[in-house]
């Protein structure tokens, strides 16, 4: 089963925020973020998906997603 490595970026009016997570199911996953019950950080805001990399691996995607999360210029430009 395929896992992915994705970014969110929040909608709205307060300041925009990025958001990195891995899934197994990439629409379920930004559902449960914009209902309000994905990871804590996520909450209360709306979210978009900007980004998306396939791992054939649960592992690969853990891995990815760490290093992501460190990855300040592309979090910065993913902002907008």
């Amino acid at each position: 089963m395929s896992s992915f490595v994705y970014v969110l970026r929040s909608t709205g009016d307060r300041p925009t925020k990025t958001y990195v997570g891995w899934t197994n199911d990439l629409d379920k996953r930004l559902r449960t973020h914009n209902e309000g019950s994905g990871a804590r950080s996520t909450r209360g805001r709306s979210w978009e998906l900007v980004y998306v990399e396939r791992y054939v691996n649960r592992g690969e995607a853990m891995s990815r997603e760490w290093h992501l999360k460190r990855e300040k210029a592309l979090r910065a430009a993913l902002r907008g």
